[in-house]
Formats: C-alpha cells, sequence, structure tokens
C-alpha cells in the first residue's frame, strides 16, 4: 500500500476544474499532484517552464493526464488575465482556486526601496485578487467555488528580515474575510492557509541549515519537519464539498510553533 492510500479521498473532487498558481514546484507542485491523484482536472500556472513540464509528464506517467501547464508571469496582469481566460475555456469553468504563488527572498529595512515595495507587493499579493476577480464570473455560472489563499504564520510570529513579504501575508488573509462575505451570497467560499516551516526543495537551497533546522524543531510542538504533502491534503479538504459549510476562516500548518 502506498502512503497515498492511507489518506483521504474525495468523491466530490472527482472531475472537478482546479487552478493552482505556482503550482510547479514546492507546495505548489504538492498541490498540483494531489489534486489529480482526486481525479480532479487540474490547470496551473508558472513561470518555471522547465519544471512545469516535467511535472506534467511526470503525472502523465503515473496514469493522471488531466494536468495542464500554463507558463505565465503572474505580475503581468495583462498575461495573467489571457491566461485564466484560456484556463476557462480549456477546462470550461473553473470550481477550485488555489493561489499559491509567492516569494519570500529575504530583505532588510535598508535595502527596501518603492520599487521593490512594489515588485514584493506584485508577486505575493496583487495577482491574488486579479486571478479571483478572473474566475469569479465561471464560480457565480456555476453557482458554486472554493478559493484558498495562501498565506504564511510569518505575519503572526512574526518573521524578521522580511518586512514586505509579511506585510503582503498579512493582507492576504484581510483579503480572504472581507471577500468570504462578499461572495458567500454566491455560494463562493473563501479561506486562506498559514503554513509554517515547510521543508520544500527552495527551502533546502537557499537557507536550509542544521542551525535552522534545530531552530524550527525548538518552536515547533512537533519535533519533525513538515513537508509540502501535509499542506495539500488541507487543501483538498477545504476544496471538497465535506468543508461545504466553512469560508471566512484561516487555517494553520504549522505543527504547533503559534
Amino acid at each position: 500500500m502506498s502512503q497515498s492510500d492511507t489518506f483521504a479521498r474525495y468523491p466530490s473532487l472527482c472531475d472537478r476544474s482546479v487552478l493552482v498558481t505556482g503550482g510547479a514546484a514546492g507546495i505548489g507542485e504538492a498541490l498540483v499532484e494531489a489534486f489529480a491523484m482526486q481525479q480532479a482536472k487540474v490547470a496551473f500556472i508558472d513561470v518555471q517552464e522547465t519544471a512545469g513540464e516535467r511535472l506534467v509528464a511526470r503525472l502523465a506517467a503515473g496514469g493522471h493526464p488531466n494536468v495542464r501547464f500554463y507558463k505565465c508571469d503572474l505580475t503581468d496582469l495583462a498575461a495573467l488575465k489571457e491566461t485564466i481566460d484560456q484556463i476557462i475555456a480549456d477546462l470550461g469553468g473553473v470550481d477550485v482556486l488555489i493561489n499559491n504563488a509567492g516569494n519570500d527572498t529575504r530583505h532588510t529595512i535598508e535595502e527596501v526601496t518603492p520599487e521593490y515595495w512594489d515588485k514584493t507587493m506584485a508577486v505575493n499579493l496583487r495577482h491574488i485578487f486579479f486571478t479571483i476577480q478572473g474566475v469569479i464570473p465561471s464560480m457565480r455560472l456555476r453557482g458554486s467555488g472554493s478559493i484558498i489563499n495562501m498565506s504564511s504564520i510569518g505575519w503572526i510570529i512574526p518573521s524578521t528580515k522580511v518586512a514586505v513579504y509579511v506585510t503582503a501575508k498579512a493582507a492576504i488573509v484581510g483579503l480572504t474575510r472581507t471577500l468570504a462575505h462578499e461572495l458567500g451570497a454566491d455560494n463562493i467560499r473563501v479561506n486562506s492557509i498559514l503554513p509554517g516551516a515547510i521543508l520544500t526543495e527552495r527551502q533546502r537551497q537557499l537557507w536550509f541549515t542544521e542551525e535552522y533546522k534545530a531552530q524550527i524543531l525548538g518552536r515547533q510542538a512537533l519535533k519533525r519537519l513538515l513537508v509540502p504533502e501535509e499542506v495539500a491534503r488541507l487543501a483538498l479538504f477545504l476544496a471538497a464539498d465535506d468543508s461545504s459549510a466553512i469560508t471566512n476562516q484561516s487555517y494553520v500548518v504549522d505543527g504547533g510553533w503559534i
């Protein structure tokens, strides 16, 4: 029995159309794979062309051919709109949107210029609103939808050396809450997920050291490292009909850090 056989299956996700931003690597890759394994129709957007095509090929070889990759720079709002429209046409609509894309590059207070601020907000916050705006008509036509926005515990701890990133992640929770009330009458649910220290390949390459590992395990209640699949499993629940009464909420996946 594989590990995937030990976790929940959601019949309501079968054939459901799912859009994931930033889906080529890290948590995004785990999200794409998790929904593909539920027999959903998955489209994902990323700027990483090689990684995106490799993921599609891997999933197709594993018996999950209903996965499509769309290369797009999410900070280019005109290109983003065109891509969303194409995805809606290709999939026949969007039932589930997961706003996952972001960039947590470290920065000091002193090095933040107005240009850096705008660029960081564009890659971490702005596209979330406009992606939601783009899929709302499709969800309204279908009479339902689930939107899941990826925030972070970084703004609660709070993390340091990432002030602009943390500001964006806090704003995502505020955006989630107001849109949950604006869209609730259309039976569109809006929730957010706040991951903690998730061991992605990016983390391994850029910041993961024995000192950092000790810091994580010292702060978490669970004394083990968390992996992207554990975030994806919560997203499956929030996308499925099992959570049909849940909206306007923020869920933490951090091993008990906060």
